[in-house]
């Protein structure tokens, strides 16, 4: 009988831990069964500062979400973020010796491989590599050159590096907290997987997932990532500007922000007031609203700005027809989408992880806040999908003689192959080590 395949996403932001574990349905859809999350007081801007506290929330948030589950976790798909993440686009190249093959997987493989051993700048390392268009024999503009003849096989690369301390400090909280990494996922990448449709990165969409200590941007079309920074603000500095302008503490001004705040000080009454309890006994403060508006609104603004700017850079301004989703705990602010919008002239919508979720008892997942968390375990579903294509093609390729072997085109048909057969070869290869 086929075991269970269950992913489990660690998101290590800035404000909180967050662990999901999920598994798909008969639907294909996203089954949550477990979610715990811990208060992050270790990790400044996406970056791990203090290991003890980190791993001792790792620890909470792994213990909540296992417990839910019903399941020991083990391995965990985990996300990176923060201001020391760069991105930049490669020419890479290979020459091909067998002139009259077609090109194949191995072929393309190879060539991104070749990709990851290139030199960065010290202290740095390479996390992802994805292909942008491919050129066979000098023909541009190719998306898909498995099939094709060809001796030289070119690409653009959209490379993406983190620090090698930041990676080593996350490895070692997810060691210390006894758990295993599957899988090191970009977290804006794996935001995208949670919140934008095909269609929109098809037709050209810029994603912003204001986190608590770091933006994240990503910019696709014609559902290739074209473009990825990370600007070092979040939702924190906002409190923090809240809770100097208004001399309250930082609870009572996180309390103003998500419950009483809005993106457009216009749009608050300036008759409101806001009462808060006084410190040791001092009499009660009263919070204007307009005023706690006016300072969400231009930090905001300078946010907002900044992803604009990425934008412009990216070149891809005038060609993003699905416009701009916002997503992350940010994103929940009152009026934001209205502010993006005046600013940005781009149509803007929230972006909430539900188009990939099946039924679930907890609701709280659906909540833009989790849609790193929840991509993160999609991201190793499409792995563990990919892996299984991999493996099966290998196994078609045996079966057929010398004669009639010819490299595969197309993944689409050994998908189509995965979703009618429910007994995986994985599977059939595990049983066949234990003898």
């Amino acid at each position: 009988m086929e075991q269970e395949k269950i992913i489990v996403g660690l998101d290590v932001g800035t404000t909180k831990i967050c662990v999901i574990v999920g598994r798909k349905n008969e639907f294909g859809k996203l089954e949550v069964l477990g979610m715990g999350k811990a208060e992050s007081e270790g990790v400044v801007k996406g970056i791990v500062f203090n290991i003890d506290k980190t791993v001792y929330a790792i620890e909470r948030a792994i213990k909540e979400a296992g417990d839910q589950a019903g399941i020991d976790i083990g391995v965990v798909n985990v996300g990176i973020a923060g201001q020391h993440i760069r991105s930049f686009i490669q020419h890479g190249g290979i020459t091909r010796s067998a002139k009259e093959e077609e090109i194949t997987i191995d072929d393309v493989e190879r060539l991104t491989q070749d990709m990851y051993r290139m030199v960065v700048p010290p202290g740095s390392q390479i996390i992802h590599v994805m292909p942008q268009d491919y050129m066979v024999d000098y023909e541009e503009g190719i998306k898909e050159p498995v099939g094709m003849s060809g001796v030289r096989l070119e690409a653009d690369f959209h490379i993406i590096t983190a620090q090698t301390n930041a990676i080593n400090n996350i490895n070692k909280c997810v060691r210390r907290a006894g758990l295993e990494i599957e899988d090191l996922i970009l977290e804006p990448l794996a935001s995208s997987l949670a919140v934008l449709s095909e269609e929109e990165k098809e037709a050209g969409v810029c994603l912003i997932d204001i986190g608590g200590g770091t933006t994240d941007i990503a910019i696709f079309y014609d559902n290739i990532i074209r473009h990825s920074a990370v600007i070092p603000f979040g939702g924190n500095i906002v409190t923090n500007d809240i809770k100097q302008g208004l001399m309250v503490l930082p609870q009572q001004a996180e309390q103003l922000k998500t419950r009483f705040g809005k993106a457009i000080s216009e749009e608050a009454s300036p008759n409101e007031i806001v009462s808060i309890p006084g410190i040791r006994n001092r009499s009660a403060k009263e919070i204007s609203t307009k005023n706690l508006a006016n300072i969400i609104q231009a930090r905001m603004e300078e946010i907002i700005e900044m992803a604009h700017a990425e934008i412009i850079s990216s070149g891809f301004e005038n060609r993003l027809a699905g416009g701009i989703v916002i997503t992350g705990g940010g994103a929940q602010l009152s009026n934001l989408k209205q502010l993006v919008e005046y600013m940005t002239g781009m149509d803007t919508r929230i972006g909430y992880p539900n188009e990939h979720l099946g039924k679930s008892k907890i609701e709280s997942v659906k909540s833009p806040m989790y849609a790193t968390a929840v991509g993160l375990v999609l991201a190793g579903f499409r792995s563990l999908d990919e892996r299984e294509d991999r493996y099966r093609e290998a196994r078609e390729l045996v079966k057929l003689s010398p004669k009639t072997k010819r490299p595969i085109s197309s993944r689409n048909f050994f998908n189509d192959i995965l979703t009618k057969t429910k007994s995986l070869l994985i599977d059939d290869l595990d049983s066949k080590n234990e003898y």
